[in-house]
């Protein structure tokens, strides 16, 4: 599992060096892989100071920047960012720079103004992280999340560990129950099911803040309801979904065991043949997602989506395991679930 230092601080702060921080772990039990500097790629990156700067013609946002960049000649190089001032030192990608995540810069035209680079922000250039690899046996699940490794941390180190209560906020028209009905007719698979809905959502990128510690713990970012759910289950360890509330029909989640032979395409694009050894969550007429493992392709976020159910759910690890091994499906919720 990754773990984003950063991200770590939320909960204890540690001032060690990355070779000091991964041989303290090692030797109190928690296995470290490797440690990566999330600065390490970058490539062809100086300071330069902004000489002038004039709006674009051809665009309400843009700036066209003369800049020192100790190369003799100015750099011209177009941004769109608003807070640079003429005297600021700032970080420039020069013609073929290399950015974290293998990003090349490369000089060009933006919007018929030559621009021979970019200025970048601390944050595209991923500075400000370090990301630990650790290795997570079988008998520490308790470990598969940023809390949870918080807390070893917090032991090893001898440092306090600090957590956050999170705020729910109501309000919007209407009583759940009243537009959804859950159903968990085999209770030993399903033990507790929860639900809760959000209304007249917009769907589109997630902050990126959020989008910079969901790919330093290894995890693409894909909307701001998606991100949610893999957000909390990083930090927490409890995998979550989310469905788009008007597919599922009859305003009903049944969670049930499979019928042999039912099929169910699930959200990578694959058809699902599945046995009555599997559990599903399903609406009143069809299966709309593979119970801890992945949600239906039939049920997805999409970009006109406008009410949204959040899934909490605790499942059978033993049904879960063997479901997603029959299919050959591991993902990051079943190899939660399953221990």
């Amino acid at each position: 599992m990754n773990l984003s230092r950063k991200w770590l601080n939320e909960f204890v702060e540690i001032d060690a060096g990355d070779r000091e921080f991964a041989e303290a772990m090692t030797l109190s039990g928690s296995k470290v892989e490797l440690t990566h500097d999330m600065g390490e790629e970058i490539k062809n990156v100086v300071v330069g100071k902004v000489l002038s700067q004039i709006r674009h013609q051809n665009s309400d946002h843009m700036w066209i920047c003369q800049v020192d960049a100790g190369k003799g000649e100015p750099l011209q190089i177009v941004t769109g960012a608003q807070n640079v001032k003429v005297g600021d030192l700032v970080p420039v990608a020069l013609d073929g720079s290399l950015l974290p995540g293998g990003k090349e810069i490369k000089a060009g035209k933006l919007r018929g103004e030559l621009s021979n680079g970019m200025l970048c922000s601390f944050q595209e250039l991923g500075l400000d992280d370090h990301v630990v690899e650790f290795e997570i046996t079988p008998n520490r699940p308790d470990c598969l999340s940023v809390i949870g490794l918080a807390r070893e941390i917090s032991a090893t180190f001898d440092r306090p560990c600090y957590f956050h209560q999170p705020e729910v906020k109501g309000g919007a028209e209407g009583v759940l129950p009243e537009l959804l009905d859950v159903e968990t007719p085999d209770p030993e698979l399903c033990p507790r099911y929860t639900a809760r809905m959000v209304r007249n959502v917009k769907i589109g990128p997630s902050p990126k803040w959020m989008r910079r510690r969901l790919r330093a713990m290894g995890v693409r970012p894909i909307n701001n309801i998606v991100d949610i759910t893999n957000y909390v289950m990083l930090e927490y360890g409890q995998p979550m979904h989310a469905f788009d509330y008007r597919y599922v029909k009859g305003g009903k989640i049944v969670v049930r065991r499979a019928q042999d032979g039912e099929e169910l395409t699930t959200l990578d694009g694959n058809v699902r043949r599945l046995t009555s050894n599997m559990l599903v969550i399903a609406d009143d007429t069809r299966a709309v997602g593979l119970a801890g493992i992945m949600g239906g392709l039939n049920s997805e976020i999409v970009e006109d989506t406008v009410d949204v159910v959040f899934e909490s759910a605790n499942f059978d690890g033993t049904t879960i395991r063997k479901t997603a091994l029959a299919l050959g499906m591991r993902t990051e919720a079943s190899a939660k679930f399953e221990k």
